[in-house]
């Protein structure tokens, strides 16, 4: 893994926060991960298979 740096809105870092305190994951870099790899499960790597049959 590489690590990089994510300037995020309060808001955003109070929710995070949030999510790990009640134990939906164990602390935020986790919560991140999870939320970029839906996203490009989505914008990203769905639209390679679109029109495509298999």
């Amino acid at each position: 893994m590489k690590l990089i740096t994510l300037h995020l809105p309060e808001p955003y870092i109070k929710a995070l926060d949030r999510l790990v305190k009640e134990k939906y994951y164990p602390n935020r870099a986790e919560a991140i991960r999870v939320a970029v790899r839906d996203l490009l499960t989505v914008e990203a790597w769905g639209r390679t298979n679109v029109g495509k049959t298999s």
